[in-house]
């Protein structure tokens, strides 16, 4: 597939983001793109709103898997770019758009050129939340596809286009999403005394969060405690009754996270206590940490170095999360960055990654798949 035919794809599929689940119009269109390449050694299932593909080989001894995540972001995009997203308030912001013109353009040129092992393209959804590789990894469907080994990629926009990057052990941190309902009693600002107010509650408790990674969690061990969203009261006068912390909680230590909710609950009671109201917790979506197989990416690198005339740079960890993280905890694999050259980050409402990228990331994971 040529460059003009990546880029008609990908913008295409940058026009409709979609959220996790919802994936409709995303789904048709990777279905109705499929269906025009060679058919003869495809399989294709559907699984909610995702795809599963299956190039078969010419003389299968093991199945190599690559994932490419299919939704969007609750984010209203600022680009300009005359193929910017019809879906207000809606964005492919991390790049999702990018991975599966990748993946297409990889399918295409199986398809018309297979090699002796299975290969299975898996379409996911909802890697934004609520997670979808957790419940595809259980599900028949993935069990029939299953591969040996499996690989994926995420964009990097501080990377120039051409530069790839991975490393051995820990890529992406365990995360949790963190969310607290406070509720107590409000009233008229005039009389404090006859409320239990959940603005100040709310306050103290997120001051509270500070300690724990300071103070609770062993100086050694990585952590990460946001808050980025607090949301209570109706109007100036009066008092809350009701206040809401969204946050979110990241670890190098699967066992840290849990040590971290355990002081969280700890506190929470505490507050209920001294506050006199009561708080529920809910963690939403947990990742788990993205751990690269150590073989395979010193396999990747060889393959990066002596087939491609990409450069190739050595990772660092990062307290990003992907649910790409429990294929890995499942299946041995790897995960490696993508550089598209952009001047604002992932999940921003500017992120214009270079489409250059598409053509790279075409021949990057199409080697790999050959020569692995």
């Amino acid at each position: 597939m040529n460059i003009d035919s990546l880029i008609q794809i990908r913008r295409a599929l940058h026009q409709i983001p979609e959220t996790g689940f919802n994936e409709v119009k995303t789904q048709n269109l990777l279905i109705k793109t499929i269906k025009t390449f060679s058919a003869a050694s495809l399989v294709i299932e559907q699984w909610r709103t995702g795809l599963l593909v299956k190039v078969r080989g010419l003389n299968p001894k093991r199945t190599i898997g690559f994932r490419c995540d299919i939704d969007g972001l609750p984010i209203k995009e600022e680009t300009s770019l005359p193929y910017q997203s019809l879906h207000d308030g809606y964005m492919h912001a991390c790049g999702h758009d990018f991975h599966m013109t990748i993946a297409l353009g990889v399918l295409a040129n199986l398809a018309e050129n297979p090699i002796n092992d299975d290969v299975v393209f898996i379409f996911q959804p909802a890697e934004e939340g609520p997670g979808g590789a957790l419940p595809l990894l259980n599900s028949p469907t993935f069990k029939s596809f299953r591969p040996d080994l499996i690989f994926a990629l995420h964009i990097a926009p501080e990377l120039p286009v051409g530069t790839i990057s991975s490393k051995a052990g820990m890529l992406f941190a365990n995360t949790s999403e963190l969310f607290l309902d406070f509720k107590g009693k409000g009233g008229h600002a005039a009389y404090p005394h006859l409320t239990n107010d959940m603005v100040v509650a709310a306050s103290s408790y997120v001051s509270q969060l500070q300690q724990v990674v300071s103070r609770k969690i062993d100086p050694i061990e990585s952590a990460v405690i946001t808050i980025g969203k607090i949301t209570a009261g109706t109007v100036q006068n009066v008092i809350a009754e009701h206040a809401r912390i969204e946050g979110t909680i990241r670890t190098g230590n699967a066992d840290v996270i849990d040590k971290i909710k355990q002081t969280i609950e700890a506190f929470a009671q505490g507050f209920e206590q001294s506050h006199h109201c009561q708080i529920s917790i809910d963690y939403g979506s947990n990742y788990y940490q993205v751990f690269n197989t150590a073989k395979y990416v010193e396999d990747f690198k060889q393959i990066i170095e002596s087939k491609t005339k990409f450069d190739w740079v050595e990772a660092s960890e990062a307290m990003t999360g992907e649910d790409f993280g429990y294929f890995l905890k499942d299946i041995p694999g790897f995960m490696f960055w993508l550089g598209v050259n952009s001047a604002y980050g992932l999940h921003h409402s500017m992120l214009s990654p270079d489409e250059r990228a598409l053509a790279v990331g075409v021949e990057v994971v199409e080697k790999t798949i050959r020569h692995i």
